[in-house]
């Protein structure tokens, strides 16, 4: 009741001018100019310049960031570390990515923002690829082999998740659209198919990878792997659902845990149709199921917010564009609301270009912690097997120095050579036997120290400080890496692992002490406390 008052509030005083509210895509516009006029902070192109840096400076900042990120690369290289192939090159343009169940307006939502029909919108699933829409002089349509082999768009990296992926991508480069300055990938809509999705909320490990690869043999490829390198990169992420669906389809809510986890600053989740309810204790019975169903994958106590919305369909003969539904299910009133929360998505949507700077250095900054402390915690580890290493070949020496100090003793005071003998074959037999029980002992030994438990306590040892201080953010990038440390350290084995130097440390420290700060004082908006740039 409460929110249908509000609803009915915000309808009152907006109905006039919200009704019809449709995103201001062209500036330039005779429309869009007669808006600008008025004398509001936003617009006026002083303050523009003070907000923001200018586009020679973004670009500085783009180039440093790649440099600086390309540096690190031969070092996670040598570690086999936590980032991904490529992970340094970015997409050629900023983009949006769009994800979700199917018929939730996924398509129609793209089809609004570029202002033409580009995407085949229907009830039922109509596409299963993911289409990178992009700016261009002229329509054209290129295959997924064709776009993942342009080595300038910057989707190279796909070619990990093998063909049939490749062959479920598609690029449309459209010319007349309203994303000038940035691309939109569609994915295919999500569905639940007669697989256990298990995985989800499951902590046994077993059942995890069994799901996983059932998940797998669904389409043909890991489409949670390919969500979540999309959204890595992405510079805004849409995750839409519908009333119908509110929440319920299975893959959408392990994509969610799985692909989308730790990506809340770029993710948006959006009810989309919400003009389709005809009574207020519908919306909340849909609105309340989706909340349900999210809490069970988001572990905190606070939801993120949801965007509810709806999208116009074709204007009507009087040419005033109306809802997907008659004016039967919501109240013009009511529908203002919608609108404005429609224009906040697309308003987030039209930052893309300006969070791509921000998006950039925050990725180099996870990036440099994830193989910093991958780095150290795997120099411990190296180095206290190294040790054991090191004890037992001392052990080995001394034994055969011994041999040979009492052998020579032996011989130089005439002792029979039975007794000098029996000494030369003890010593080798005794050597060779210790040797044999070093080398197993010391596989016994790498087995414990590439353990969880072992590994927790090299990282325990390693960030005493932060443990002490119960650094949340320290423990989430631990939880990130641990088990790809594990992997890396046990296909390498201990002994052929390289050592980790203190110039590395200290060049990746640096980054985060020194050169990531100044990225961010180069992007961020002048404000009173800010210094000089």
């Amino acid at each position: 009741l409460a929110h249908g008052r509000q609803i009915a509030h915000c309808g009152l005083r907006l109905q006039s001018a919200r009704c019809s509210s449709t995103w201001n895509w062209a500036k330039s516009t005779a429309s869009a100019a007669d808006s600008a006029s008025a004398p509001t902070s936003d617009s006026s192109p002083n303050n523009n310049n003070d907000r923001n840096p200018s586009p020679s400076v973004q670009q500085s900042i783009l180039n440093q960031c790649s440099e600086l990120h390309s540096s690190i690369m031969p070092l996670n290289t040598s570690l086999q570390g936590p980032l991904a192939k490529n992970s340094d090159k970015g997409t050629s343009l900023p983009f949006v990515f769009l994800v979700g169940n199917h018929s939730s307006g996924k398509s129609s939502f793209i089809n609004y923002v570029l202002g033409r029909p580009v995407q085949t919108a229907g009830v039922a699933p109509t596409d299963d690829c993911f289409t990178v829409i992009a700016p261009g002089p002229k329509d054209v349509d290129q295959d997924g082999p064709a776009l993942v082999g342009d080595p300038d768009i910057g989707f190279e990296g796909l070619r990990q998740f093998g063909p049939t992926l490749i062959h479920h991508t598609q690029l449309k480069v459209r010319d007349g659209i309203r994303n000038q300055d940035f691309m939109i990938i569609d994915s295919p809509g999500m569905i639940d198919s007669p697989v256990n999705y298990g995985g989800m909320v499951s902590n046994n490990n077993r059942d995890r990878s069994s799901s996983n690869s059932s998940a797998i043999m669904d389409r043909g490829y890991d489409f949670q792997g390919v969500v979540r390198w999309m959204a890595e990169r992405a510079d805004v992420v849409l995750l839409f659902f519908d009333p119908d669906k509110p929440g319920t389809t299975g893959e959408t809510l392990n994509i969610l845990l799985h692909s989308l986890g730790g990506m809340d600053h770029k993710l948006l989740i959006v009810l989309n149709k919400a003009d389709q309810f005809k009574k207020i204790h519908d919306f909340a019975r849909a609105y309340g199921s989706l909340c349900w169903n999210l809490s069970k994958v988001i572990p905190r106590k606070d939801l993120p917010r949801i965007f509810t919305m709806c999208l116009p369909v074709a204007s009507s003969a009087d040419g005033e564009a109306k809802s997907a539904t008659t004016t039967e299910a919501l109240d013009q009133r009511a529908l203002a609301d919608l609108h404005q929360t429609r224009d906040d998505v697309l308003a987030e949507v039209m930052k893309a270009p300006k969070r791509r700077i921000d998006n950039v250095i925050t990725n180099l900054h996870d990036s440099v912690h994830l193989l910093l402390m991958h780095a150290v915690v795997a120099e411990d580890v190296r180095s206290r097997y190294s040790k054991r290493q090191w004890e037992n070949r001392i052990q080995e020496c001394s034994s055969l120095i011994l041999g040979v100090g009492l052998s020579a003793l032996g011989i130089h005071f005439d002792v029979p050579l039975q007794f000098t003998g029996g000494v030369v074959a003890a010593t080798v037999i005794g050597v060779g036997g210790m040797h044999w029980f070093n080398s197993s002992k010391l596989k016994d030994v790498e087995e414990q120290l590439t353990s969880i438990e072992e590994l927790s306590a090299s990282f325990q040892r390693t960030h005493p400080q932060e443990v002490s201080e119960a650094d949340e953010f320290y423990s989430a990038i631990w939880a990130r890496i641990r088990d790809p440390l594990r992997l890396s350290l046990w296909r390498n084995g201990l002994n052929d692992f390289p050592s980790v130097s203190k110039s590395d440390v200290a060049k990746l420290q640096n980054i985060l002490d020194e050169e990531i700060p100044r990225l961010r004082r180069l992007a961020s908006p002048s404000h009173h406390g800010s210094k000089d740039k």
